[in-house]
């Protein structure tokens, strides 16, 4: 897309206050691109360290997390890892420019805001360079050395932090270009400078290292001067007021500590009472960024009460409130939906699994914190961060405001969760969406998915939202896992319901309402709702309808399309990786095993519709289940397509599970 014409776009989605605001993190870039600031004279007032774990929580550590931990540092050693399903082996002396997916080298010693980051011509896959700079196998490796004791760990650490300082000077290369990575990286070294404690070294890695001091006060003056503001204040901001704050509690060593303590401090209340809806969705509506930012909040809290530094009372209410979302919208397997963008991001990394069990992790901290309600799904798997953060982190149990039932539908996110144990079949979970496009005037991280729907059996994908995949540098991949067409809704005149004007910017947007969402106990469940992303520009909306029903194990989908005028439509449903599939007209049959049980459905179609199956095309793309950033394998998706509205049937999808 012409640079000129995204930054015009962009443009259009701020308020004259983002525009001020704007103009005033420009202006401190063109002082330090000048007159770079002068980092030599920073000694610590201090030399206070992170509040070290006790040792019971060391010791608490369950046997099978301890293993995995330990098995995972040792392939770190070896130089071994997957990072954003890229199998990485040069990781014993990393290059932290270096993007293994193009073989690219970012500029090292450019000016940080010069970089065109996003140019993957430029710096390859900025991801890939970002997220092994956020120095989670770092907090591993830590970790192994507090469990035990094996200098050869502590080693490494140091190793790399200091190769690391080195090659990253202050302002210059990628790595000083976006917030969030630099927030993330503060809660990185507080955590390994905590899980070192025992080492006798690690003074003079960190408070005694006049290198470590200089970027710690360095990372913290940078997130002080150019906050994400506007439209730009999503998860971004939280982890930004998140590291301040961690680094402000942690590293108490500079004149500043106080003023940036109490600023971060008042940010971080803010920026998470304004991502979070009043139910304790995250307004992203992006369930990624729901577990990043809880995470985030969880560590936050944690950090603050080993310092005894107070934090209002809005943030362990809003954290309550979010955890409380998050078990009751996980399906048996205590998976969430799989709704808008996700990255993999996570705030803390201590376990061997890098972030495969989070969500019964954030569960189990959250019922060390503040308790568990008696409708929280039971806890599943051993791990170790839930135990040290529940470890530093003072108990809230009694927190006014909980559910004293589980919530199934969520007003204000426009999200449904229905769900019913089914003798054919187990639990049918399924999620329903008619919420907001997504947050603030650009809603950088929703999809156009507007009426979509999830259904799993048992925790396994039916039909499935197909994922993320990918953000910068693959147009045509990005568009695809994020259009219309990418998800289990329907598509008018081959539009997307609400219009994109780059990868993190949607410059129109559908609005969406729930009209009927009921379900009592194992009963009938229903749900309605429409959206309006076709009617200003074709003259029609769309309406779906579900019905859940527990006599013989069926969901029904009627979608409708009211209007004057009949209109081309395409009808899609992304089916899990799981599921082979036999398309016969518009009778489907399913089939699927797990744990040596054969499952079956039967999948009856809009006759009115020309139905096709595609899996794995790539011209254009068609069939694609990505079940992590930077993966993707090929599924089936079938596609119905005719025509729609005017004096048309509503059409008719049935869903029956057999065994």
């Amino acid at each position: 897309m012409n640079d000129a014409l995204w930054y015009l776009r962009r443009l259009a989605r701020m308020g004259p206050s983002e525009v001020v605001a704007r103009l005033r993190t420009q202006a401190v870039v063109s002082l330090w691109r000048h007159r770079p600031p002068t980092l030599n004279e920073v000694p610590p007032e201090s030399g206070r360290a992170p509040e070290p774990l006790p040792e019971w929580a060391i010791e608490a550590v369950p046997e099978a997390a301890r293993s995995r931990l330990l098995a995972t540092a040792d392939e770190l050693l070896d130089g071994r890892a997957i990072v954003l399903g890229v199998q990485r082996t040069d990781l014993k002396a990393p290059d932290w420019h270096w993007d293994p997916c193009t073989d690219r080298r970012a500029p090292a010693d450019a000016f940080a805001f010069d970089i065109r980051y996003r140019d993957r011509a430029v710096v390859g896959d900025v991801k890939q360079l970002w997220e092994l700079s956020r120095h989670h196998h770092l907090t591993i490796l830590a970790s192994a050395y507090a469990c035990t004791g094996e200098v050869r760990y502590a080693e490494r650490v140091a190793e790399h932090l200091k190769s690391w300082w080195t090659a990253n000077p202050p302002l210059r290369g990628v790595h000083w270009v976006n917030g969030i990575e630099l927030g993330i990286r503060l809660i990185s070294w507080a955590w390994v400078r905590r899980l070192l404690a025992r080492w006798a070294q690690v003074g003079g890695l960190f408070e005694h290292n006049q290198e470590a001091v200089r970027q710690i006060y360095a990372h913290q003056r940078w997130l002080a001067a150019i906050p994400s503001v506007g439209s730009s204040a999503n998860n971004h901001a939280v982890a930004e007021a998140a590291g301040r704050v961690v680094a402000a509690c942690a590293f108490p060593w500079f004149r500043e500590t106080l003023r940036w303590q109490a600023d971060s401090v008042r940010r971080f209340a803010r920026e998470l009472d304004a991502n979070t809806f009043a139910s304790g969705l995250n307004r992203e509506l992006a369930t990624g960024y729901h577990g990043l930012v809880l995470e985030l909040g969880l560590v936050t809290l944690a950090e603050a009460d080993a310092a005894g530094v107070p934090l209002p009372t809005s943030v362990p209410t809003a954290l309550v409130r979010a955890m409380d979302a998050l078990a009751a919208v996980v399906d048996v397997h205590q998976r969430p939906p799989r709704q808008g963008d996700g990255d993999d991001g996570l705030a803390l990394v201590v376990d061997g699994d890098r972030g495969a069990g989070r969500w019964s992790s954030l569960l189990a901290t959250g019922a060390a914190v503040a308790g568990r309600c008696e409708w929280w799904p039971a806890r599943r798997g051993e791990d170790v961060r839930s135990v040290w953060l529940a470890a530093l982190t003072r108990p809230r149990p009694g927190l006014p405001g909980r559910p004293v039932e589980r919530p199934m539908h969520f007003a204000d996110a426009g999200l449904t969760i229905l769900r019913l144990p089914s003798a054919a079949a187990g639990e049918i979970w399924c999620r329903a969406d008619a919420g907001p496009h997504g947050f603030l005037s650009i809603a950088a991280h929703a999809h156009a998915d507007a009426l979509a729907v999830e259904v799993r059996v048992d925790g396994v994908d039916v039909l499935a939202d197909p994922g993320t995949y990918c953000y910068h540098g693959q147009p045509c991949w990005r568009s695809y896992f994020r259009s219309t067409l990418g998800h289990n809704t329907l598509e008018i005149e081959g539009r997307d319901q609400s219009e994109a004007g780059g990868p993190f910017l949607w410059t129109r947007h559908a609005r969406s309402r729930v009209l009927v969402a009921h379900q009592e106990s194992d009963r009938l469940g229903l749900w309605a709702g429409e959206h309006d992303g076709y009617l200003r520009r074709l003259g029609v909306r769309h309406r779906r309808r579900l019905f859940l029903e527990p006599s013989d194990s069926s969901l029904e989908i009627r979608d409708e399309v009211y209007g004057n005028t009949s209109v081309r439509c395409r009808l899609a449903f992304h089916l899990g990786p799981a599921i082979q599939v036999e398309l016969d007209g518009t009778a489907t049959n399913l089939a699927w095993s797990t744990e040596g049980l054969d499952h079956a459905a039967m999948f009856e179609l809009p006759p009115a519709l020309s139905w096709s199956a595609h899996r794995g095309s790539t011209e254009p793309p068609r069939g694609w289940y990505s079940d992590g950033f930077g993966r993707r394998e090929p599924t089936w998706m079938l596609l119905g397509e005719g025509r729609c509205g005017g004096d048309q049937e509503p059409m008719v999808s049935r869903l029956t599970f057999l065994r």
